[in-house]
Formats: C-alpha cells, sequence, structure tokens
C-alpha cells in the first residue's frame, strides 16, 4: 500500500492531516509531517526556510517509512513549496518509488505569491494572513496563545514568501495541482503553472471551497487522492 506524505500549510500542525485517518480507510498510509515549533515540537526554534524545513521532513520520512516503499507527497500553499523540494530529495535519493506529487492551492514553484505579510506588525500581519488564507485560527483571539503562536506563524509566512527554488529542472515524477474553486488567492491559471514542475504527466482539479477548501472538506480530498494514486498504480 503506498504512503502519502503530508506537508503542513503555514501555522499547521500534523494534527490536521492525522485525523483523516478515518477518510483513508485502507486505501493509502498517511505520514504526517510534523515541523518545529509546533504541536509536540513546541519547544523546537522554528525553521526559516523551506529547504531546512525540506531536510527534517526528509529525516521523518527516512524513520518512518522503509526504503522500497512506493510514496506521494501532498503539501497545501506553503507545503505544496514543501512537498516540491521533498520531491526533489526523494528522486535524488532513490530509496522510495515517488508515484506523485500533489500540490494545493498554491503557484508553480518558480512563480512566488505577489503579495507578503513579512514585516508588518502583528495586527497588519494577522489581517494580511486571514485574507490570504480565509479564516483565522480561533486560539489566535486569546492573547497567552497569540504570544505564543505568532514565532512560528511569522517563520512559515515568511519561509513561504522568500522561496525560491534552487534551478529549473522538473520532477520526473507526474503532478497533480488542486484547488478550491471559491479560492481568491490562487487563480486556476496558477495552480497550472505546476505543469512546468515535471517531465511527466499533470492534471489540474478543483474541489468546492476557498483557499482552505481542504480543512472543510478533508474526505473528497482523500478521495481524489486515492483515485490519482489507483490511476498511477495501474499506469
Amino acid at each position: 500500500m503506498p504512503v502519502v506524505i503530508f506537508l503542513p500549510f503555514a501555522g499547521g500542525g500534523a494534527s490536521v492531516f492525522r485525523g483523516w485517518v478515518e477518510h483513508v480507510a485502507g486505501r493509502f498510509d498517511l505520514l504526517a509531517v510534523q515541523l518545529p515549533g509546533r504541536e509536540e515540537r513546541f519547544v523546537e526554534e522554528p525553521l526559516a526556510d523551506v529547504a531546512s524545513a525540506a531536510d527534517d521532513a526528509l529525516v521523518q520520512i527516512r524513520r518512518n517509512i522503509p526504503v522500497g516503499e512506493r510514496v506521494a507527497v501532498f503539501g497545501h500553499s506553503l507545503g505544496a513549496a514543501l512537498a516540491f523540494e521533498v520531491a526533489r530529495r526523494l528522486e535524488a535519493g532513490g530509496q522510495y518509488e515517488l508515484l506523485q506529487v500533489f500540490a494545493s492551492g498554491a503557484p508553480g514553484p518558480w512563480n512566488g505569491r505577489q503579495e507578503h505579510a513579512t514585516g508588518l506588525d502583528d495586527d497588519a500581519f494577522l489581517l494580511q494572513v486571514k485574507r490570504f488564507a480565509g479564516y483565522d485560527h480561533p486560539a489566535l483571539a486569546v492573547p497567552e496563545m497569540r504570544e505564543l503562536l505568532l514565532p512560528m506563524l511569522r517563520a512559515d509566512v515568511r519561509m513561504h514568501e522568500e522561496y525560491a527554488p534552487v534551478d529549473r529542472t522538473p520532477l520526473r515524477a507526474p503532478v497533480v495541482a488542486l484547488r478550491g474553486d471559491a479560492d481568491d488567492l490562487v487563480t486556476a491559471e496558477q495552480a497550472g503553472q505546476w505543469a512546468q514542475a515535471t517531465l511527466s504527466s499533470f492534471v489540474s482539479h478543483e474541489l468546492a471551497g476557498g483557499h482552505m477548501y481542504l480543512v472543510d472538506h478533508p474526505a473528497a480530498v482523500v478521495d481524489l487522492v486515492a483515485g490519482e494514486l489507483d490511476r498511477a498504480l495501474t499506469r
């Protein structure tokens, strides 16, 4: 059974994806990557760049997935950039069979987001992040929690905004792009930019919802991922 590796969006922890296990229902195994600065790794310093985060994710992958397994990578927003870099490392390492890369809610890896939140004061920063995402975490309304969460969220946003791949070499693995059909942050054209990121097949899907559609409709995301994996395994 293939393993799907889920990479977090800005401010997100692994628990978001671990809660999807009930929807997976044996169609694939799920590994949710936990980056420093959140949940059980809360005491660790948040990472400041995508390359370091991808290296950290690779350590978790090698610790949890036996060599030779078939894997896929899924990332949303910041997670899509992480997925691209993790996929590069998996292909270079040659220890796993990389079936697919799922890039959700993000422009292509060489087409970064134009509007930024980094450098704004706390209130303006949170308003901008809320506008980007279309929602805000309830914990940010609690002053004590906000103070604890802001450094990690700022690090993630900066990581995403400053990301630039080191070269333009496409992946060998197929790429599947996803977006919410009401996403005001990432257009269908921007999602289509992921076609440039692969030497193999590319397909794009839209699911109901805004930028954070996957939080509201996890079962639909799992169904789509499982269907694409089935097609990949029969090719």
